[in-house]
């Protein structure tokens, strides 16, 4: 059974050891490799080495043996311990301390990394900060909204720069991947201390929903339909010109718009 100190790394003032991460890269180099041989190495601040021994003490003191079953060797744990290093640096003590807990409340084994930064995102409340899902539901439920308050300026700065067009138009399988890179860009600059400002509401008149609908009741009028019946086949008016879901829903309309001898308003 190893013993404390060799898990978490530490002599006995509390400080990282000099070999608290490993100097050898994980691919097939020797561990006799010279060490000025070696690739340059992302640098690692005191602070964050003091955070990894945190977080690892609070979980061996939560999870004891399943903890200690995970690391087989020092070199193991020096491995992961850089790599969870690389992973939470940026994140504050309140953070890592809020996610610690939330482990110990909703986890039987310790988590994998993937794990514990979708908690610290879920814990980011301290920032006032969604989770990168949530925000990327509000840009699509406010896109083009000029007077929406945005739950957080990270939000409306994410979707910014993902681009409005894209994420009023785009399939979330294609778009979401883009959206939660800047969010989490942004939020990290947030929770270094950065003030995001918040978006100005700007007065701009859009005649479009208006006009969308006085053509589907005019479509309804012609053909003597149900007015929710022609709002439903034209609904891919209201969806950005030239992006793939207004493409794939004006054929839908077609077909049903050709079986029936009717001319669709205009094109995709």
């Amino acid at each position: 059974m190893k013993k404390v100190d060799e898990i978490l790394g530490k002599t006995e003032n509390g400080l990282p050891q000099p070999s608290w991460t490993s100097k050898t890269s994980t691919g097939n180099r020797s561990l006799s490799t010279p060490e000025h041989e070696a690739p340059q190495r992302e640098l690692i601040s005191q602070e964050t080495k003091a955070m990894v021994n945190m977080v690892f003490a609070r979980f061996m003191a939560i999870y004891g043996h399943k903890f200690k079953s995970a690391f087989e060797t020092e070199q193991e744990i020096m491995i992961a311990k850089r790599e969870w290093a690389m992973s939470i640096s940026g994140y504050g003590e309140n953070e890592l301390v809020a996610a610690i807990n939330r482990c110990k409340e909703t986890l039987a084994w310790m988590p994998s990394i993937s794990e514990f930064l979708n908690i610290l995102k879920e814990v980011g409340a301290d920032f006032g900060l969604p989770s990168s899902y949530e925000a990327y539901q509000e840009a699509c439920r406010y896109a083009g909204d000029h007077h929406h308050g945005w739950s957080h300026p990270a939000v409306y700065e994410a979707a910014k720069q993902t681009g409005w067009y894209e994420i009023r138009g785009e399939a979330e399988a294609n778009i979401y991947p883009r959206f939660r890179y800047y969010y989490d860009m942004i939020s990290k600059r947030v929770r270094a201390g950065e003030t995001i400002d918040q978006p100005v509401p700007v007065a701009i008149e859009d005649k479009s929903e208006v006009t969308h609908a006085t053509t589907m009741l005019e479509f309804a009028k012609t053909h003597q339909i149900d007015e929710a019946e022609a709002c439903k086949l034209l609904y891919y008016l209201t969806l950005p010109e030239g992006s793939n879901v207004r493409s794939r829903q004006y054929q839908q309309s077609l077909a049903t718009a050709q079986d029936r001898g009717w001319t669709l308003p205009t094109t995709q």
